[in-house]
């Protein structure tokens, strides 16, 4: 597993991703600059959809994260697939629940398959030649952590809260990326709640079928998981 960090020079993005490679990369959202674009000038870099969705958050700090987050993806598609940023033909196939337009992005016509995550001031971005899901998730404060458990699986809920109150934010942050991560990959989403799949708490994912959960090392103060479909 290859990572990169995307910063203010243009991505370098190398070969593309074949079957279960995957390269990561991390951006600082903060960033003024993303790949030689300046975040709050390069609206030719997003679509219509994204720009009207930036422009709905009324928070400017929110504003720039999910802008930076989204140049980032632009540029790194744009590297992978030769084209230029701009005219990324990004959709969203079939939701697997209901078969309407709004599961996994995707690249249009085919291409690498890439999950994109942007939490608190960092994204991470994933690229690979399979089906692929990332979360990056910053660990939530101790109050929030003891409200999430119950939407937790039964077994799940009981190991977290048989550690000490201390450790419960920061594992189950890892918790909830493994679950994100493999819940985007598969392009489900929340539509049956988060007490499925069972990843467990331990140092290895519980195994899930059809799909591997990996841990990322993330920066202090974050939790991040990628998942990979076997196929």
């Amino acid at each position: 597993m290859d990572e990169y960090v995307l910063d203010a020079a243009e991505p370098r993005t190398g070969p593309v991703p074949q079957g279960r490679e995957v390269v990561l990369w991390w951006l600082d959202t903060t960033r003024e600059v993303v790949g030689g674009h300046r975040v709050e000038s390069a609206d030719d870099l997003l679509s219509e959809a994204e720009r009207a969705r930036a422009a709905r958050l009324r928070r400017p700090g929110d504003r720039h994260r999910y802008r930076a987050a989204h140049i980032g993806l632009r540029l790194v598609l744009g590297g992978y697939t030769g084209l230029d940023p701009r005219s990324v033909p990004v959709t969203r196939e079939d939701c697997p629940c209901c078969g309407e337009p709004h599961g996994r992005p995707a690249v249009a016509g085919g291409g690498p398959h890439f999950s994109l995550s942007h939490s608190d001031d960092l994204a991470l971005i994933a690229v690979s030649g399979v089906p692929v899901g990332a979360d990056v998730e910053g660990v939530p404060k101790p109050g929030i952590a003891e409200e999430l458990l119950p939407s937790l699986h039964p077994q799940e809920n009981t190991a977290l809260r048989a550690l000490p109150g201390a450790r419960r934010p920061t594992a189950l942050a890892r918790l909830w990326t493994r679950k994100e991560a493999y819940l985007k990959g598969t392009g489900v989403g929340l539509a049956y709640g988060f007490a499925e799949p069972y990843v467990g708490i331990s140092d290895t994912p519980a195994a899930i079928g059809g799909w591997t959960v990996h841990d990322v090392q993330a920066p202090p103060a974050y939790a991040a998981a990628i998942a990979l479909s076997a196929a």
